[in-house]
């Protein structure tokens, strides 16, 4: 007889909503700071587009990578090509709730498969 086997992800940090979407609203910024740097330098050519907590990322080939925070929940989700994520803010990171990758390698891992050329997203500087 096997047992279920736990979720790699550790328990969320407990975070207020005002935490929450001080902490998403960061996550994003970021994406899109990376993103314009990228253009204004010649990397890629990736369009955002933000709608409130949805961002949207239109990559090379017509591809998409969509993230989007989860008020109720205290989660950003990812969706990519190779499918959909959910993060929760963990000790000062977002991880995968499943197996407890972290949000911006992941990010950058999606990317990187659906533009054809390896891409770096960073975590934001918290003061």
């Amino acid at each position: 007889m096997t047992s279920a086997t736990p979720s790699a992800a550790p328990a969320a940090t407990p975070l207020t909503d005002s935490e929450f979407h001080r902490l998403s609203h960061a996550v994003l910024a970021a994406v899109e700071s990376t993103i314009d740097r990228w253009l204004d330098d010649d990397v890629v050519d990736i369009d955002s587009q933000r709608t409130g907590g949805l961002l949207e990322l239109s990559l090379p080939g017509g591809s998409k990578i969509v993230l989007n925070t989860q008020p109720p929940l205290h989660e950003i989700w990812l969706a990519a090509r190779a499918g959909g994520h959910h993060y929760r803010h963990v000790a000062g990171q977002w991880l995968d709730t499943r197996d407890g990758s972290e949000f911006f390698a992941a990010l950058s891992q999606h990317a990187s498969a659906q533009a054809g050329q390896a891409l770096v997203f960073e975590p934001p500087a918290l003061t």
